[in-house]
């Protein structure tokens, strides 16, 4: 066979070394040190708690046992190398125990996933907007070069690319996604005055009605009249989506009716006009309470089983006016708003007595009208992302949820962070850039799914069997385009182009009027004359028409 230049084997391949999930995963291990919360010192680690026996010293217990083996049997066999190899076995098992304990307890005290990290980068400008499906298998991501592009944990290759990627209205930024509470429709917001609401795969995309700009009465109004800033579906209705707007208003949607809104919420200013700009909306946990900030520095909170007429809970000077407040959240009970401000803040409200905020913190520089905050799964601590001048690194904030002290800042990369989120199933936290990238954080030991399903994708490190190669095998040459199959698909052609092509096929049309390039004119009743007074001189045999004229001449030289 090898004469021949065939290969050796056929059929199955002899299997590869198996590579280490544990190599994949160092891989991805951040560069950065991770500042964590200050531990306890190892002399408290080491001591015993109540969830855990006490370890007694390794020393003592063998001097023990010795002392009551002299009691019982009596004095000890002049060789004490068997009992020395215990003793160190013993000591190394100790060892042991205690790397793990140590280890454990490293673990109890800090969860946080921001040991390791993937990057999702294909969007070329800010990433403004993010989603993330309950399950937390799917990412839908929105950017400032106006495409939104959707992203599946579960069929990611190696490359980390996106499974698709589309225009949702045309060349207008992204500003807000939102998944359904049953992960099957999408909602996107763009810097238009209609929302659009697309399936799981990003197709069948339904654009809803936008209001008429000439009414003075926003209640009149069928959809929205100014730019939408923000959108979120209702956290447990699947039907039911809120959107808020330049226009002073927010508007609750049902999916099934795409010609006007279910419910609109109008904001009165105390500025002159009585308008003013909702920045940002969301729906409490339980989805009985909407807050909206606004442009003027108010927040407003609604209870949905009320009439919309004025607000329940209301704070004009939450935030500096004319800054745009870019994200409100409620805390799981409802009974807490924590809001990111224009005015490089983040406050922390109680809605029992909304006049004053329990706690501020200062200093998170903001840069983007899309930057949002979160609370922590167990609501201990709230997330921001800061701003950076470019060739910095931007960074995620860690605040207390009581006092909003900091308790961690880490670096996420080169830019500002816009969108954060922490999903609480996979236990893994999302942060977009202003370059465009996702960076996805997770810990190996208590995130699920999520970025750890790519890496098993990833390219194996041990090398291919060199027994088959396609090398050794003769390629198989088909003649160019002699089945559609084999046929080259090239670009996809423009309009113009098809239209030029259609012309070439597309036989010449008779001139009208007056003659052009060489060519005679026809005018319009030529063709209906020759209809009335056809010429039969066409079809007339010349020889015929002869011989008519020549009986003529003979019987005139007769007479």
């Amino acid at each position: 066979m090898e004469g021949f230049g065939l290969p050796m084997s056929f059929g199955k391949k002899a299997k590869a070394a198996p590579s280490s999930f544990k190599a994949k995963v160092d891989h991805t291990k951040r560069a950065d040190p991770v500042p964590g919360p200050t531990a306890p010192p190892k002399s408290e680690i080491s001591e015993a708690g109540p969830s855990r026996p006490s370890v007694p010293a390794p020393t003592s217990q063998p001097a023990k046992d010795a002392e009551e083996d002299d009691e019982e049997i009596g004095p000890l066999p002049p060789s004490t190398s068997g009992s020395k190899r215990k003793a160190e076995g013993e000591a190394e098992v100790d060892e042991e125990e205690s790397d793990e304990d140590e280890y454990d307890d490293e673990e109890e005290v800090d969860r946080t996933p921001v040991s390791h990290e993937i990057i999702l980068k294909d969007h070329t400008k800010v990433l403004s907007a993010l989603a993330i499906d309950s399950s937390g298998a799917r990412i839908a991501t929105g950017s400032h070069d106006y495409d939104t592009k959707l992203w599946d944990f579960g069929g990611m290759d190696s490359r980390l690319k996106p499974f698709k990627s589309f225009e949702a209205n045309g060349n207008y930024y992204v500003h807000d996604l939102s998944y359904s509470p049953d992960g099957k429709n999408l909602l996107v917001v763009s810097g238009t005055l209609q929302p659009k609401v697309f399936n799981r795969d990003g197709e069948e995309g339904v654009e809803y009605n936008k209001g008429d700009v000439y009414l003075r009465d926003m209640k009149n109004t069928n959809g929205h009249t100014a730019e939408i800033n923000g959108g979120a579906w209702h956290p447990t209705d699947n039907s039911q989506f809120l959107t808020c707007s330049n226009d002073s208003t927010l508007r609750i949607w049902d999916v099934e009716n795409k010609r006007k809104q279910k419910q609109v919420i109008v904001v009165r200013s105390k500025e002159r006009g009585a308008r003013t700009k909702v920045t940002a909306c969301a729906w409490s946990p339980d989805g009985k309470m909407i807050a909206g900030a606004c442009f003027d520095g108010a927040l407003h909170i609604w209870n949905t089983s009320s009439n919309f007429a004025r607000p329940n809970y209301s704070n004009e000077t939450a935030h500096a006016k004319n800054t745009e407040t870019t994200g409100v959240v409620f805390s799981r009970d409802g009974q807490r708003v924590a809001t990111r401000g224009g005015d490089d803040t983040v406050k922390l409200w109680d809605i029992r007595s909304i006049r004053k905020p329990i706690a501020v913190a200062t200093g998170l520089d903001n840069l983007y009208p899309e930057t949002n905050i979160v609370f922590s799964p167990d609501e201990k601590s709230i997330l921001t992302g800061i701003a950076a001048p470019k060739g910095q690194k931007g960074g995620l904030v860690f605040l207390n949820s009581q006092d909003l002290k900091e308790e961690r800042r880490i670096a996420i990369g080169e830019g500002s962070v816009v969108r954060v989120a922490w999903h609480s199933r996979i236990n893994q936290i999302f942060a977009s850039l202003s370059t465009g990238a996702l960076h996805v954080l997770y810990s190996p030991h208590s995130s699920i799914r999520g970025a750890l399903l790519p890496l098993a994708k990833l390219p194996k490190t041990a090398p291919r069997d060199p027994s088959f190669s396609t090398v050794d095998l003769k390629p198989v040459i088909y003649t160019p385009d002699a089945l559609p199959m084999f046929k080259d698909q090239g670009h996809r052609e423009s309009l113009h182009q098809r239209e030029k092509k259609a012309k070439k096929m597309k036989p010449m049309e008779p001139v009208r009027g007056a003659g052009r390039g060489g060519r005679l004119g026809a005018s319009e009743t030529q063709g209906f004359v020759q209809t009335l007074f056809p010429t039969e001189m066409a079809f007339e045999d010349p020889r015929e028409a002869l011989l008519k004229y020549a009986d003529k001449t003979d019987k005139k030289d007769e007479e």
